[in-house]
């Protein structure tokens, strides 16, 4: 009886692990499908977030969700609908992305505090959550990685202000990558094991 209440703790910290790897393999692989159809992520993040607005629209009508949700939800869709006027560049310190995750943090603690103060099934909260608040952001999130590999272009400021031509910008900025995918080549390269190739 005590030998497999230890190997029960042992099995959940070996699920984890399985669980931990198959989150950051798929992570990976979409961040690698991202970069590769950055055009076909556009569209279907734009898609997203317009079936968002739509879900939120749609709450008025047949909801009794508090307007303060309804409202922060539609401005948090609008920053995100900003964000991708520039997309796949994201300016990390720029207003459409701050408000963005100001948005997401005041509508979680709104909808925290909604749905602890009135009974849902458990099902419709998980809906709430995954369709209205997390689908969008982790849409934008896993393709941040794209920002690396794109071509550089001309800052609109540049030509007001003469600072920079297009290849001293590019090469200036060459080594940032804070993407996604160079997370995890990181990760690869600094946890993982490396074979060393025989020279014959």
């Amino acid at each position: 009886m005590t030998l497999l209440y230890i190997l029960t703790f042992v099995g959940f910290l070996v699920q984890i692990c399985f669980i931990t790897l198959a989150i950051a393999a798929g992570l990976y692989y979409l961040a690698e499908l991202v970069e590769e159809y950055t055009v076909a992520a556009k569209k279907l993040i734009s898609i997203l977030i317009l079936a968002t607005t739509i879900i939120y629209i749609l709450f008025i009508f047949f909801d009794n969700l508090p307007w303060s949700m309804i409202l922060c939800g539609l401005f948090a869709q609008l920053c995100h609908g900003m964000i991708m006027t520039s997309f796949p560049y994201v300016q990390f310190t720029s207003i459409p992305f701050i408000g963005s995750c100001i948005m997401l943090i005041v509508n979680h603690w709104l909808a925290f505090t909604y749905f602890s103060s009135v009974w849902y099934q458990f099902s419709e909260i998980l809906a709430y959550f995954t369709l209205c608040l997390w689908v969008v952001p982790f849409a934008l999130f896993v393709s941040l990685s794209a920002n690396d590999n794109v071509l550089p272009t001309v800052n609109e400021r540049s030509p007001l202000l003469n600072d920079n031509d297009i290849v001293t910008n590019y090469f200036s900025n060459k080594g940032k990558k804070l993407g996604l995918l160079s997370l995890f080549n990181y990760a690869k390269e600094s946890i993982l094991p490396q074979r060393n190739k025989k020279s014959y």
